[in-house]
């Protein structure tokens, strides 16, 4: 299933998204939340009501006549990792570093700012984010129930479904922060989009892939700039699972359902890890550009750069 959420006449709704039109769940059946947040928290009980709906009713809204948002709009929080060993090897490499040990024995993340969540269409920054705006490849699991000390084997259980997810990034911001040894922080919390489904997880069970260490999805991700191809990986290329980030993100900490968890970006996902090699040269984001970030199963995120006054 492909969950959504959506503005119409300014009101943000729950729904289901099926070639190009939308199932107002809700409308469909009083039992199903009106919004991602409390659909989540409903658990199995709210996806089968959802399932439900779908075959007996039919979609009534054209996508085109509303505006998708970010899947989850509210997110309790948001946490970014470092799962792509590519990706980190390489930035760190191309800025004269070797490669950190500690890498490889845990899955680091950080926090961003969850109040500042975009969804597909114009995404809006101030001229200092603009002094090297990069963009993120990433996908993200949605947790879709709590829980607390949960290991590794357990806890692909936690994950409602999988989204794109575009971790902007101010990289002069970032790096001047990032001296003092704390962060990101400003680099990072201008905002984040994700989108433009919320896709669960039995859509991808063909693409599974099952381990010890979790499951990897086998999902092609790839960055276009302008309708021009920069970035190309695959999801079951994370070094670090996801079931294994979730076992470090809840160490004696709740996790709550609709916390966002991103991967962290793919090999060649960003300009700081593309620039200094053949693909591209001293190249970042501008006011007018456009990026779309595509991943198999998971669809296509777009956006456009658009500079505010401030």
């Amino acid at each position: 299933m492909k969950l959504i959420s959506y503005k119409q006449n300014g009101n943000i709704k729950l729904g289901a998204f099926e070639e190009g039109k939308i199932y107002d769940l809700h409308a469909l059946d009083g039992h199903i939340a009106d919004n991602m947040l409390e659909f989540l928290q409903g658990g199995e009980e709210q996806l089968q009501l959802a399932m439900a709906a779908m075959e007996d009713g039919s979609p009534t809204i054209s996508a085109e006549d509303v505006e998708l948002i970010s899947p989850v709009p509210n997110p309790p929080s948001v946490r970014d990792a470092y799962a792509f060993r590519q990706h980190v090897a390489t930035a760190r490499r191309n800025r004269g570093l070797e490669m950190i040990p500690e890498f490889d024995e845990i899955p680091i993340f950080y926090f961003t700012n969850h109040h500042a969540v975009f969804g597909e269409g114009d995404f809006p920054v101030l001229s200092r984010h603009t002094e090297k705006l990069d963009f993120e490849l990433e996908c993200a699991a949605v947790i879709g129930k709590g829980g607390r000390n949960i290991s590794t084997s357990d806890a692909d259980d936690y994950i409602a479904g999988f989204m794109i997810m575009n971790d902007l990034s101010a990289r002069v911001l970032q790096m001047q922060e990032m001296k003092l040894n704390l962060g990101p922080a400003k680099g990072k919390d201008f905002g984040s989009t994700f989108g433009p489904w919320l896709v669960t997880k039995d859509e991808l069970e063909s693409c599974k892939q099952s381990s010890v260490d979790g499951d990897r999805y086998d999902l092609k991700m790839k960055a276009f700039v302008n309708d021009i191809q920069v970035s190309g990986d695959t999801l079951s290329n994370m070094t670090w699972t996801f079931a294994q980030i979730i076992e470090r993100v809840s160490y004696g900490v709740d996790i709550f359902p609709g916390d966002i968890i991103g991967s962290g970006t793919c090999g060649t996902g960003c300009f700081l890890e593309l620039n200094g090699s053949k693909i591209t040269d001293n190249q970042w984001l501008n006011p007018g550009d456009t990026v779309s970030l595509e991943i198999d199963g998971l669809g296509t995120l777009t956006n456009n750069i658009v500079l505010e006054n401030g």
